[in-house]
Formats: structure tokens, sequence, C-alpha cells
């Protein structure tokens, strides 16, 4: 039995028995489809839970990725569901995130490379390049696992009684890297703000309680994360994202 469940101008995916297929368009870059694969696999050589990747293969001349399929909700619609269970679900999804930062891969890109790339990639004022870079520099290496797009959409969950979450993994690793736990908690921050600011508010505060991480450490990676999203070039984020590249905001 087929379902598609997810459909863009460049890609789904079909659903057939306990696999998924993501299926990509025949001008869908081909280094992009086998980057994917090779980011997921080595998500996977972790140890982390996550659906595995099983193949990667050419239909008439489109690219497909399968892999497991993992039956669930996504967070965002249980969040829709029961919204009075709203901080136990961002408590959940914050665990998760813990979970996963305390994993590795050396062979995983380097987050502050990737950072400093998109931000030499800007078109903006030389002097907030500079300020960026600098910021971005000075700032501790980690490796850590992170995500690179950690939201409730990218989150599969299972309930059982009282609609409580008794499983969770997170899906779309194709833009894990290894580095700072705390500019993905940024990342993620902003993903949630463009959306619901309250929500994403209730997000970051409870990782800092969580980990004892004090918020302004978070806050100093907020520019440079905000530049580096500026380069997806989406309207929707582009002037609330320009307000958040001023780096004495985030002293």
């Amino acid at each position: 039995m087929k379902k598609c469940t997810t459909n863009s101008p460049l890609k789904h995916v079909a659903i057939e028995g306990d696999k998924a297929r993501k299926i990509f368009d025949k001008n869908y870059s081909k280094s992009d489809v086998l980057y994917e694969a090779l980011n997921t696999s080595r998500v996977e050589d972790t140890g982390l839970d996550i659906p595995k990747l099983l193949s990667v293969s050419v239909e008439n001349g489109q690219w497909i990725i399968t892999s497991e399929y993992v039956a669930g909700k996504t967070l965002t619609q249980l969040l829709s569901e029961h919204p009075e269970k709203e901080d136990d679900y961002i408590e959940a999804m914050v665990d998760y995130q813990i979970e996963f930062n305390k994993r590795s891969n050396p062979l995983l890109l380097n987050l502050k490379n990737k950072l400093n790339r998109q931000i030499n990639a800007l078109d903006i004022d030389s002097h907030i390049k500079y300020e960026l870079s600098s910021r971005l520099e000075g700032l501790p290496n980690h490796n850590k696992l992170c995500h690179g797009d950690y939201c409730p959409d990218n989150i599969i969950v299972s309930t059982g009684k009282n609609n409580n979450i008794t499983k969770i993994t997170a899906v779309d690793w194709v833009h894990a890297t290894q580095g700072n736990a705390s500019a993905d908690v940024a990342n993620t921050y902003l993903t949630l703000k463009l959306k619901d600011e309250r929500f994403a508010e209730k997000y970051i505060k409870m990782f800092c309680q969580k980990t004892g991480t004090d918020i302004s450490y978070v806050n100093k990676w907020m520019p440079i994360v905000a530049a580096a999203r500026l380069t997806k070039k989406k309207p929707e984020e582009k002037q609330m994202l320009e307000t958040m590249i001023d780096i004495c905001d985030f002293q």
C-alpha cells in the first residue's frame, strides 16, 4: 500500500509498508541526494535511534532514498491536538535534543566552518560581516551532534495513556553537523520564533534550565545563526533575521 505524506515541488515521500521512500525530482542535484544519505548514515553511526537508511537508488531518472518508516505523529500534530500538554511535549522535545547532543561523529561537517562559509556568502555590510565572523571565531569549539533543523515538524512521536509521549525520534538529518549544542538550540529557537514566540521562549528556557546553560551563552549564537539562515533567502524570514544580526543586541 502506497501513501504520500509529504509533497513539494522537488521531492515527496511515499510510504510503502514499513518503508519510507523520498523521491526527488529529476532535476534535483545528485550530489545533494547523496550528501543527505551520507549524513543520515553518519548520524546512524553515532548509535542514535533514528529511522535507518536502507538504500539509495534511481528509478525512471529520479533518485530515491529509502528508509525505515516510523509510525506516529509529528510533534506539530500532537501539539495541535493536545495544547493542554504543551509543557510536557516541550520537555520531551528538549530531553531528546539533550540525548543526541551527547553523541558525535568526527566525519560530520564542522558547524563553525559551515556557519563561517554562510556568513561570508552574505551580501551585507562588511563591518557587520567582520563582527559576526570575529564572534564566531571566539566561541568555544565543540563536537556534539547537532540536527540543524530540529523543530516539531521533524519530530515523530508515539503516545500512550493520557496522550503522554512514549517514544520520540527525529527525521531529516540532512543538515546535521558536529559543533556547539547552543548554536543548534539558537537555530531551533529562531525556527520556533517565526511561528510562535511564546512557544520559542518556553523551549529555550527549558533547555537552559535542564542543561544548566546560561541563556546569555545561547544568545551569543543568535546573530550568527540568524545571519546563516539569511542564506536560505526566505522572504517570510528576512525582516526578523535582519534585525537579529546586530551583535550589539546580543552582548
